[in-house]
Order: structure tokens, then C-alpha cells, then sequence
């Protein structure tokens, strides 16, 4: 998906969303802020954003009372988090694009034109590619095993 012009969390977040109920373009209305490092302003990559949205659909918690169900589902985003990181070193967009040192995020929200060129110059799609991994053998794996149902 991202190297059809999706953004890095809508190509996460839409190719699994629909094991939990939620249509494409639901999916991709709700994940495509989250890209680009939020908005933009190339804070948590959106792969992580993606990975923790979908470990909520699944671990997440509804009662604010529930701290054993908040520790579970922190607990999943951590380790989500930390596979990508020993991967690629940070989870921040910044880092990850090798952005210059005390620039926090880019002036513009507007999107570059997805080029040839655009993805040759970025490491996106291997760290989309990587996070899908990780949802596929993290959050999946542990999803579906089990007598448990999505």
C-alpha cells in the first residue's frame, strides 16, 4: 500500500483492520493523520501509531479502573515499539528519515509527491514492511492463538 501512495499508517493500520471489523475507508480516515510522524511534524513514526491502534482493538482497555488491562495493553505497544526500534534504531519519524540535528519537524503539512525518486531517497517502506512483521508475528500470532476470537 505505501508504495501506492498510501501514507505509512494507513498502509499499516488498513491492511489489518478489516480482522477487526472496520472498513477500508474507515480505516484510512482514521490512520492517515497519524502518518508522517502525526500530522507531519515527524514526531512517533506512524508504523508504531498503526501498531498500537490495532493492538487496541484487540488489548485494548474501556474501563478507566482496569489498570491490569491498561498494563496488558501498554505492555503489547512496548514491545511492538521496541521491535521496530532494535530494527531501526528510534521510532521517531525524524530520526528515522535522518532529518538535521534541532529540527524537530518540517514547516510545511504539505505531503511531498510520491516520486521513484521520493521512495528510493527514504527507509519507509522497509520500516512499513517491518512493522507489518511485527503486527503478523506479534500481535496476530497472538491474537489468533489459542481459542481466542477476533
Amino acid at each position: 500500500m505505501f508504495e501506492s501512495g498510501y501514507a505509512c499508517a494507513q498502509s499499516v493500520f488498513t491492511t489489518y483492520a478489516d480482522l477487526f471489523g472496520i472498513g477500508r475507508e474507515t480505516a484510512l480516515k482514521l490512520s492517515g493523520p497519524l502518518s508522517a510522524g502525526v500530522g507531519r511534524m515527524r514526531e512517533v513514526c506512524g508504523t508504531v501509531s498503526a501498531m498500537a491502534m490495532l493492538s487496541g482493538l484487540k488489548k485494548g482497555f474501556t474501563d478507566p479502573e482496569d489498570l491490569a488491562g491498561k498494563e496488558e495493553s501498554y505492555a503489547l505497544v512496548r514491545r511492538m515499539s521496541d521491535a521496530l526500534k532494535s530494527q531501526h534504531g528510534t521510532i521517531l519519524c525524524r530520526e528515522l528519515l535522518g532529518l538535521p540535528e534541532g529540527v524537530e519537524r518540517e514547516e510545511s503539512a504539505k505531503p511531498q509527491e510520491r516520486t521513484p525518486e521520493y521512495y528510493a531517497s527514504r527507509p519507509c517502506s522497509g520500516i512499513v514492511r517491518t512493522a507489518a512483521r511485527i503486527v503478523e508475528t506479534q500481535l496476530l500470532a497472538e491474537l489468533f492463538s489459542g481459542s481466542e476470537e477476533a
